[in-house]
């Protein structure tokens, strides 16, 4: 059986990162369009992307699987990341985002579990985690969100988790309960909207901090923190609510240089 502990992963801009690990190639939320566009996002609520990416399609070459944490926002799943969406060897996505994808899409529900297979290469084992993408009884409104903990062997850590954009709530709480993470992927930003006032739809750094306190990953990335007009958390918040943190925490985080491929312990 094939096993590794090597992980690396490169920053692209936004959501979008390259997980390469043990031969796989993994592509979390595809965002490749250059900035400049204004993208509604349906309810009253819109954005302007400010900062295009790292990288272009045509840099990444072949991707083996896409972990889309849901397809219908635009900084999530924009136009030219939909486009490469059919060159990859599978989408694993929400159950309603499969069937409007179609094609290779596999759909998962929260805590579905799926598997990457591929000779020589480890098997990875993909858990959907739940997220709720805005304030509760939001769900009819956001649309379904997942996000995505991969186990393989020779884990030294615990598994890679994506978050995928999400607030504090019952699931996030239920992932430290349940799974013993490693690495985590979170989506930051704060993100709010001027049509909705104070209500939020993604973590601050500050609950962050405290999903931390729960999870205990040896390395924290952040994420989808800036580059939109929605985002309300830039980087340099973020960090005054880290180094504010427990040592151990503030020692955990990671902020990836963009566009540049980083070895994380797994």
């Amino acid at each position: 059986m094939t096993t590794t502990s090597q992980v690396r992963v490169t920053h692209i801009g936004g959501p979008t990162a390259l997980i390469e690990v043990g031969g796989w190639r993994l592509l979390t939320d595809p965002t490749f369009d250059p900035p400049g566009r204004r993208y509604d996002f349906g309810w009253g609520t819109s954005s302007t992307k400010t900062t295009g990416p790292s990288m272009t399609p045509a840099d990444l070459g072949p991707i083996d699987a896409v972990l889309l944490t849901h397809d219908h926002h635009g900084d999530n799943l924009d136009d030219l990341g939909r486009a490469m969406l059919p060159d990859a060897g599978s989408v694993l996505t929400t159950e309603s985002g499969a069937r409007r994808i179609g094609g290779n899409a596999r759909g998962l529900a929260p805590w579905a579990t799926t598997t990457l297979q591929a000779e020589g290469r480890p098997t990875i084992e993909v858990t959907a985690t739940p997220c709720r993408h805005g304030p509760p009884l939001s769900g009819p409104i956001v649309g379904d969100v997942v996000g995505f903990a991969l186990r393989w062997d020779g884990q030294r850590h615990g598994q890679l988790w994506i978050s995928g954009d999400t607030v504090l709530f019952q699931g996030t709480h239920e992932v430290a309960d349940r799974l013993r993470i490693g690495t985590a992927l979170l989506h930051l930003g704060g993100v709010r909207f001027p049509i909705t006032g104070p209500l939020r739809y993604t973590m601050t750094a500050r609950d962050a901090v405290q999903l931390c306190q729960a999870l205990r990953p040896h390395t924290v990335i952040p994420v989808h923190y800036e580059g939109w007009r929605h985002f309300r958390q830039n980087r340099d918040a973020a960090e005054r609510e880290f180094a504010a943190a427990a040592p151990d925490i503030h020692r955990s985080i990671r902020w990836l240089e963009v566009g540049v491929g980083t070895e994380i312990p797994g």
